[in-house]
Parts: structure tokens; sequence; C-alpha cells
């Protein structure tokens, strides 16, 4: 008696592989989008914090707070002299062309925005993270 052997699978094997594929792909997919999501949520709050304590080292330093002004990355003498900040933070959750950007204001954001990275204070020496609130939560994004 000869044996008969299998040699391809069926349709309805293969047709069963791809939904549980499919399956797991809808449940894989939505949390590598917040994964993304909270990857730039923590990149921010550290640059958050690597700045303000940049701030208060030159503070404590020089005495009084660099010359800081409106614009694209301009942190005057606290990057680029290397005893401060090498390079200038980004804003990863604002992210694109702003996320460099300071705003010169006595408040931080009150919603998420894209036209800024950061807020800072010259009087009080206060630095916020933009689309980020008072308490250094961030906004969602619309």
């Amino acid at each position: 008696m000869s044996q008969w052997r299998r040699k391809a699978f069926t349709l309805v094997e293969i047709l069963i592989v791809v939904v549980i594929l499919g399956i797991l792909a809808a449940i894989v997919t939505p949390q590598f989008a917040n994964s993304a999501d909270e990857s730039r949520i923590n990149t921010t709050s550290y640059e958050l914090t690597r700045l303000r304590n940049a701030l208060e080292v030159y503070y404590s330093t020089v005495g009084g707070f660099p010359d800081i002004t409106a614009g694209d990355g301009t942190w005057g003498e606290l990057v680029g002299s290397g005893d401060f900040l090498s390079t200038a933070p980004a804003n990863t959750w604002v992210g694109g062309d702003n996320r460099r950007v300071i705003a010169l204001d006595s408040t931080p954001d009150t919603g998420f925005q894209t036209s800024h990275g950061w807020i800072f204070d010259g009087f009080t020496g206060r630095v916020w993270a933009g689309g980020f609130d008072g308490s250094d939560r961030p906004f969602p994004k619309p």
C-alpha cells in the first residue's frame, strides 16, 4: 500500500495564517505609535532638564542669566562655550523647523503649538518646553 504525502498547504490553512497575522498586526501597530510619542516626550523632558541645569550653573558662575533673544536657538553664551551646553536643545515634541526656536514670555504654553520649541523668562530665568504646561506635562497633539 502506498502512502499519500501532502506537498503543499491548502487554501484554508493559508487563509487562517493570514487572518492570524492580521490580528497580531492590529494589536501591535498602535503600541508602536504610542511608543514613538512617548519617546519624543521623554527626549523633550530630558532636554528641558539639561537646559534648566545649564541655566542654574550659568547663573551661579556668572551671577546672572545669559543674554537670550527670541529666535532660532539663540541661547547666547549658554551654548557653544563648552562650559554649559555644547549644542542648542531641540524640542522633539513640537518637532519640525521650530523645535529650537525660543519665545520670550513669563508663562508656559496653554495648549499644543508648533511656533516655538522653548519659552524663556529673562527676568526669572525660568524656562519651559513649548507644547508643555507649567507642570511639564505635554499637551496632546491635535
